[in-house]
């Protein structure tokens, strides 16, 4: 195994569990909102720094890793299918909108939350068979997902301005 081929997987075994350590502090934290489901996604800003200095293909990687660890720490595999829900739904519009020319990757952490949320109510709506979630719910969580996308994105942003030394 080469030298850079190490670092690698050094790296991504551990931006792996700092998203499972962001997301169990996520689940013993719940912000003091009313609104059920609502959260800072900072597993988000992890995979925003992958994508940006990993590349995409690290980055789906990584994205699986936490949906199914996740999924073997908590056993809950409802839990499982939303996560895999909206981080494919997430990671697929991150990787798009940051081709586009002047997005900012607070502005793709920001679309990175919205489509995290639209993947989530989608897979209720085939899970629960609640079609309604998307008129009543989905506008909320779409909201919540900007607000929380450019927090989660001015921490991205901060975090690789001081770790673009570990790109190489």
């Amino acid at each position: 195994m080469r030298n850079g081929s190490a670092s690698r997987v050094a790296l991504s075994g551990l931006l792996t569990s700092l998203m499972l350590v962001f997301g169990l502090i996520e689940r013993q934290f719940p912000l003091p909102i009313p609104v059920p489901g609502i959260k800072l996604g900072l597993a988000n800003s992890v995979l925003l720094y992958s994508l940006y200095m990993l590349g995409i293909r690290q980055s789906i990687v990584l994205m699986l890793l936490k949906a199914l660890l996740s999924w073997l720490i908590y056993m809950n595999m409802s839990a499982m299918l939303y996560s895999l829900a909206g981080g494919v739904l997430s990671l697929l519009a991150m990787i798009l909108i940051m081709r586009v020319k002047g997005v900012s990757v607070i502005g793709v952490s920001a679309i990175g939350a919205v489509f995290f949320n639209v993947g989530q109510i989608l897979m209720a709506v085939v899970i629960l068979n609640t079609p309604q979630l998307i008129v009543t719910y989905l506008p909320v969580l779409m909201i919540s997902g900007v607000l929380t996308g450019i927090l989660t994105g001015i921490i991205a942003r901060m975090v690789m301005k001081h770790l673009k030394t570990l790109k190489r």
